[in-house]
């Protein structure tokens, strides 16, 4: 089975269980605006500003066993699981959340998740009936008729279906086919020749060979059933969009009737498909990935009946791993966090069980984790600080030198139409109709997901005939991240992330605004980014530009691609510019309007003056290099470049601010420094 497709967000990032917002903003008060204790300051910041910034940090912190990348996010991601697990605990120990309470559902969950003893006697006894099935495919109608009914429960392989803003009419839902996912997480690991690549290949059959034995085959058979699933996974991911086409969604936007696309993939019956899913009077569908869905009709055609049915049992079995047996459990850990991404351990159960419940009904928690932690006044102070770096990037828009008066204005009314989501929403989920189950009531975790995957995709479907509901929020308060969605046009702050290191609202302006004020930048600059830049105010995949304006900021785009191009974390492995373009323009654009956005604070209330030593523009870059503090594992670094459209943190830190002016005068940085950048070669966007 496939994740449920979801339309994807521009981003970004033993407890007392009477933790209280009164505690919580105590602990933000405690908290250092700039921890000078983490620096190493024998480094000149004209030098190495990472080291400068962080140093002392590096040298100290060891990346946690269980981790693959540690630094400010992970931290606070640790800080916030640690208090909603304490609100989780005591929610449990309350008997007004009984199982039909959202928080009660919260719980069971978790408890399902933590029962390793049900998991363990069940063994794979939950796919037996799914296996089954799988067993009696005979032909193409089979595998439809199978893909119909595994839609419901978040999808089989070959391909599936999300419900959500059209591209080009974002007030309207509309049905999108899309790619099934593939073991492997990009099209690289299949395709490239580089040695990381083959390698991986390599030991991702092993793995597949190791993980089919769990299914009852043998391990001359498994072994066999690994090197035709590899092949027949690279035959389906040689026609996909690759890594940088897929953040292009004019590639994506292709609508067609549904008697377009019984031409392309006739193989399929697609009235009757769609019929069975609960769309029978769908008429129009918007095809992702058209070359895919013309290159599938000729795995239909080739009728190899039994490679479909290894790739299916795969595809099951994957999906379902971690909800299966701990020895499954484990063997899935073993390759997609040690192998791919260099972990040592797995996480604590109840971790990985919070995060569980995080995903899947994360708003039934985020409603007690905004009551205990969550201050009013946090809120206020931070919207105060979105309208100020509003302000400063309409200012910087007015001021470019290469955009013309016409694509100003509309850069601008998009700016001003831009909806601003803070804290928590203002309409929390409707849980009522979803059934999670007590251990007691024969509840298991397997059989919650199930029941999870079917409620969302209901949910999906009574989406379609209705306007798109642009209240809702990709993100539960309690997630430590922020993002910018192009259909909705809005900037959203989740409630976690708006704590020390990147705010604080009882501290100095000039770290906060080098922290999240210049993470909302970041979100900002995503509605002006390579791809956000083809939306409108409304939110509509809509071109508003003159072709002399997109032909500079695409000149503009390929330079600052090269600039991060360049950059060689590990011997030979190289980010990729053009696939990281998009989160760079975010971080360039994001820090520019920040330090605005400081500058017009301070004409306002007056310049505070040296704190632990530094001009508050010292502290704005500071604050910033702070906020990217990371020490990533060799694995991690492999898999994130050719997976992550973020660049490594630790040039997040210091490569955009290399293109900002006053980075250089507030630190005194000259020509023939390490982090001189000649002016002529600083990228200016936004």
């Amino acid at each position: 089975m496939k994740k449920q497709l979801t339309k994807p967000l521009f981003c970004a990032f033993s407890v007392m269980l009477s933790f209280t917002a009164i505690e919580a903003q105590n602990s933000a008060a405690k908290e250092p605006g700039i921890n000078v204790s983490y620096m190493n300051t024998k480094i000149s910041p004209s030098q190495d500003f990472f080291q400068y910034v962080n140093g002392t940090w590096l040298d100290k912190t060891e990346i946690p066993g269980d981790r693959t990348t540690w630094g400010s996010f992970n931290e606070l991601i640790k800080k916030t699981d640690k208090d909603v697990m304490s609100i989780l605990k005591e929610a449990s120990k309350n008997p007004k959340y009984k199982s039909d309470t959202d928080q009660g559902k919260a719980v069971n969950l978790f408890l399902t998740v933590l029962d390793t003893v049900g998991r363990n006697k069940a063994g794979i006894t939950p796919l037996k009936p799914y296996l089954k099935k799988i067993d009696a495919i005979k032909n193409v109608a089979d595998v439809q008729k199978f893909l119909v009914e595994m839609e419901s429960e978040g999808g089989s392989g070959f391909f599936g279906i999300y419900i959500g803003a059209d591209e080009k009419n974002s007030s309207k839902n509309s049905v999108s086919l899309a790619v099934s996912q593939l073991g492997l997480p990009d099209k690289d690991y299949y395709t490239s020749e580089d040695k990381d690549s083959k390698e991986k290949r390599a030991k991702y059959e092993l793995h597949v060979a190791k993980m089919m034995q769990f299914i009852g085959e043998s391990p001359a058979k498994a072994k066999q059933s690994a090197a035709e699933i590899l092949a027949f996974e690279t035959e389906l991911s040689k026609p996909r969009l690759d890594r940088v086409e897929s953040r292009d969604s004019r590639l994506q936007y292709n609508p067609m009737t549904i008697a377009e696309l019984q031409k392309l993939t006739p193989a399929i019956k697609w009235d009757s498909y769609f019929a069975g899913i609960g769309l029978a009077k769908l008429d129009t569908v918007v095809v992702l990935e058209p070359k895919y869905m013309k290159a599938l009709q000729t795995v239909f055609t080739e009728n190899k009946v039994e490679q479909w049915k290894e790739y299916l049992k795969w595809d099951l079995l994957n999906t379902a791993a971690s909800k299966l047996t701990t020895d499954i459990e484990t063997a899935n850990f073993d390759f997609y966090s040690k192998t791919l991404r260099g972990a040592i351990k797995q996480l604590p159960r109840e971790e990985k069980a919070l995060q569980a419940v995080n995903r899947g009904i994360g708003e039934a928690l985020g409603k007690l984790y905004v009551e205990k932690v969550f201050p009013a006044e946090a809120k206020t102070k931070a919207l105060d600080m979105i309208h100020n770096v509003i302000t400063a990037y309409q200012n910087r828009i007015n001021n470019l030198s290469w955009m013309s008066k016409d694509t100003k204005a509309k850069a601008i009314e998009k700016l001003n139409k831009i909806t601003i989501k803070v804290g928590y929403p203002d309409k929390w989920k409707d849980y009522s109709a979803l059934e999670i189950k007590s251990i007691a009531d024969g509840g298991s975790y397997y059989e919650n997901s199930r029941n999870l995957a079917k409620w969302n995709f209901k949910k999906s479907i009574e989406k379609l005939n209705k306007p798109v509901d642009k209240t809702e929020w990709g993100m539960s308060p309690q997630t430590v991240n922020a993002y910018y969605n192009p259909s909705y046009n809005e900037i959203v702050f989740p409630a976690a992330i708006l704590q020390p290191p990147f705010y604080n609202y009882q501290a100095d302006e000039a770290v906060n605004y080098g922290g999240i004020g210049a993470v909302i930048g970041h979100e900002i600059s995503h509605g002006f980014d390579d791809s956000g830049a083809r939306y409108n105010a409304e939110g509509n995949l809509v071109d508003w530009w003159t072709p002399q304006d997109l032909e500079q900021f695409t000149k503009l785009g390929s330079e600052l691609a090269d600039q991060y191009s360049a950059l060689e974390p590990l011997p030979g492995i190289h980010v990729d510019g053009k696939f990281t373009l998009g989160e760079n323009i975010g971080d360039l654009g994001g820090i520019n309007a920040a330090y605005d956005g400081l500058q017009l604070y301070l004409k306002a209330h007056g310049n505070p003056g040296l704190i632990d030593g530094f001009t508050p523009e010292q502290r704005f870059f500071i604050s910033w290099a702070t906020v990217w503090r990371t020490k990533s594992r060799d694995e991690a670094i492999k898999n994130q470049v050719k997976t992550d459209p973020h660049s490594p943190g630790m040039y997040r830190a210091y490569v955009p601010i290399q293109n900002v002016d006053a980075f250089y005068e507030a630190f005194g940085i000259k020509n023939g420094d390490k982090m001189f950048v000649s002016p002529e070669k600083r990228v200016k966007i936004w």
